[in-house]
């Protein structure tokens, strides 16, 4: 699995992304937890789950079927103000969505595991991307006072964090040319 700071990077970046100037601290807070949520599998190996169940790690909890009920579970329950499936609920419920299921996507972007069963109730194939920059992040904390804790870090700075960056460099200075907060010649 990629780390816990990674998948809460990525759903920060995803809220600049999807959610230019939402400052609200619930959706930061929902957001963050969605990006870690799929990691409840692991509580699986405790209860005698296997891993290669389809309710194991990397299985249900990391699939776009569950992360479509994550995003629609986190708007029914901390969203009732909002009318529902107007089109400020269908952006929230699109962010809890992409939060949730890009765990899966960073997970399958590592070198270690079983891969993710992206389509589980329905397939219980497991998946891993071709390019599989990531090394696989150890479960606890311990693991990262290790070579292998900076190995896992060096690797998501360098495949995620820095390309995010550029990436949202790049958003952020084309929503203000498009603004006209920024001059053009610039």
């Amino acid at each position: 699995m990629a780390s816990a700071f990674t998948h809460g990077f990525v759903a920060i970046a995803f809220n600049r992304l999807l959610l230019p100037g939402t400052m609200e601290r619930r959706i930061w807070t929902l957001g963050l937890l969605c990006s870690v949520l799929p990691d409840i599998d692991v509580l699986g190996f405790r209860f005698g789950i296997p891993y290669r169940h389809w309710l194991g790690h990397r299985g249900f909890f990391h699939s776009l079927p569950f992360a479509f009920l994550a995003g629609t579970a986190v708007m029914l329950l901390a969203f009732r103000d909002l009318p529902r499936f107007s089109k400020q609920w269908w952006l929230l419920a699109s962010y809890f969505f992409i939060v949730t299921a890009s765990h899966g996507v960073l997970d399958a972007m590592t070198d270690g595991g079983y891969g993710i069963a992206f389509l589980s109730p329905f397939d219980s194939t497991r998946w891993f991307f071709p390019w599989q920059p990531l090394t696989v992040s150890p479960i606890g904390v311990h693991g990262f006072i290790s070579r292998w804790g900076w190995n896992v870090i060096k690797s998501e700075l360098l495949s995620i964090w820095l390309p995010v960056l550029v990436l949202l460099a790049l958003v952020i200075r084309i929503r203000r040319r498009v603004s006209g907060r920024l001059p053009i010649g610039r």
